[in-house]
């Protein structure tokens, strides 16, 4: 027989829209595939994850009536389908076997993570039980995404008789994820000796990003098939079951990305599925010739075509000629809407408004943050009147140590590279270059500045990003204490200073606007701090 990955992208909460997706494929695999099975992601009913949706009596009821329209929909082909299950005052994070207009076998998800991005404790009961079910001759085992990364359930589903496993997942995206999936299943697969075709979902929701990847896996642990990452399709795997044992013929096997290839493209899947999904017309952002707005650009592009964005160079006394040039140049390689609106009479008013307040006061920090501020309304300005996202955008270093302006470059709607390290920014924007030119090499090549004092360079604020970077990972992603960062063989001045702008700096990110996740540990729903604390790594 053939069995079908549905690598599905469903929007949170239209159930129906999402229905009618799931209806189509299920007729496609049929009709066109010549399928006797099709498989989707975990909840694919309602997209994943519903959160507090799920708190919701009348979302509950809209998935159950969403799941009595499917079996009423599609014959003649067995429909594995993930759901919200309400039972007996609990609910359930379940799949759901149909066939011929019956639910003919089901399963209730056993483990349920409630770590880094996820909460599922939160909502849903745990089970115990497993689940066989008899297709066309072959005994079929299901199990749901982080059942298949711990023992037991696979290994007690091969001890009832199966000798197929189903996986359902909704797994997102970070980098070398695919392979620690793929790790976890062969584990199971050794441990049992069956194979297993394992689902994922595709797709941005918010923060997350889904990047496919199914795959179907031997019993000796060899990847036989694999979907594309980053794309809706459908994987065709072809079973043959003799004495007592499933062979997985050979299909399509995608390679993938490198790390820096991945981040690029989830990078983009996340512009692309939050503007879409959410209604915007498009895009705005602020180019200032510097290298992470030049990269934002370049990924709001791929993701959303030119016609769909709006640039804008805000240049101020202390702007260079070359990032006036740079950015027109820019402008003009992306084809992209570009124009040049001077900050100076908006700072000179500001200026002018406080003179008398700011008497006694030496020029500090805030003579810089109003031009960043004015910077900000501008854009927000633009946003409100033509219904554009501003995109942000800051880095993941300078969102980590404050190297950034609330209401000034912080403001907007998205943040792209908010989970992106500084040095990983000039990697990605070398790797777009590679696949045609996109960003000016200047760009690339010269010292970054925030350009907004007189010869100013990140430099003179913080520690070089080569120094700079390892640690923010060993602190913000490995929660190492400062005598383990010092131990590793890093300045002690350094690591007390980055450590400390770290912890100062908590009431920034909480006022941040969302932005993609591409590292295990990003800031808001992987890493989540007080604000006010007296805790202070030792």
């Amino acid at each position: 027989m053939r069995i079908v990955l549905a690598q599905n992208n469903f929007l949170v909460g239209d159930i129906t829209g999402n229905t009618e997706k799931i209806i189509h494929s299920a007729r496609q695999a049929h009709d066109q595939l010549e399928a006797t099975a099709i498989v989707f992601p975990e909840l694919a009913l309602t997209g994943y994850p519903p959160e507090d949706l799920l708190l919701r009596e009348d979302f509950i009821a809209s998935a159950a009536k969403a799941l009595t329209h499917l079996m009423q929909s599609i014959d003649d082909i067995h429909v594995i389908i993930g759901y919200p299950e309400f039972d007996k005052g609990l609910l359930f994070n379940s799949a759901a076997v149909i066939y011929n207009g019956e639910i003919v076998a089901s399963y209730r998800k056993h483990q349920l993570p409630n770590y880094g991005v996820f909460d599922e404790k939160r909502y849903f009961s745990a089970d115990n039980q497993s689940c066989v079910f008899d297709m066309q001759g072959i005994p079929v085992g299901l199990c749901i995404c982080e059942d298949a990364w711990v023992d037991g359930v696979v290994e007690s589903s091969a001890q009832q008789g199966a000798r197929l496993m189903l996986n359902l997942n909704a797994s997102p995206y970070h980098m070398a994820k695919v392979e620690r999936r793929e790790t976890a299943v062969r584990e199971r697969v050794l441990a049992s000796g069956i194979p297993m075709l394992y689902v994922n979902l595709i797709g941005g929701q918010d923060e997350l990003v889904f990047d496919g990847a199914s795959f179907a896996m031997d019993a000796t642990g060899n990847v036989v098939a694999r979907a594309s990452e980053f794309e809706e399709t459908l994987l065709s795997i072809d079973v043959q079951y003799d004495a007592d044992c499933v062979v997985l013929g050979q299909s399509t096997c995608v390679p993938l990305y490198d790390d820096v290839a991945g981040v690029y493209q989830a990078l983009v899947l996340g512009i692309k599925d939050y503007v879409s999904k959410n209604g915007f017309k498009g895009v705005v952002l602020g180019l200032s010739g510097g290298i992470d707005s030049a990269l934002t650009l370049a990924l709001a592009t791929d993701a959303l075509g030119a016609d769909n964005i709006e640039a804008v160079m805000m240049p101020y006394h202390y702007t260079s000629d070359m990032s006036v040039t740079d950015a027109a140049k820019q402008a003009e390689m992306l084809g992209i809407h570009y124009h040049v609106i001077s900050i100076e009479t908006a700072v000179t008013a500001f200026q002018n408004l406080l003179q008398d307040r700011f008497t006694g006061f030496e020029r500090d920090t805030t003579e810089e943050n109003l031009q960043a501020r004015s910077r900000g309304v501008i854009l927000m300005a633009i946003s409100n009147k033509t219904g554009k996202l501003l995109l942000t955008t800051g880095n993941k270093s300078e969102m980590s140590v404050g190297y950034a302006t609330l209401y000034g470059d912080m403001a907007g709607g998205f943040a792209p590279l908010k989970d992106v390290p500084k040095l990983l920014v000039f990697q990605l924007a070398e790797y777009r270059n590679n696949l045609s030119a996109a960003i000016p090499q200047r760009v690339i090549d010269r010292p970054p500045s925030a350009e907004l004092a007189p010869d100013q360079k990140d430099s003179d604020s913080l520690p070089a990003y080569d120094v700079l970077d390892p640690i923010l990972e060993r602190y913000v992603e490995k929660d190492q204490s400062s005598a383990q960062i010092i131990e590793a063989g890093f300045e002690a001045d350094d690591v007390r200073r980055v450590i400390r702008l770290v912890d100062l700096n908590e009431y920034k990110r909480r006022q941040a606007p969302p932005g993609i996740r591409i590292t295990p540990r990003a800031f808001g729903r992987d890493r989540r701090y007080p604000i006010t604390s007296g805790f202070r790594a030792h």
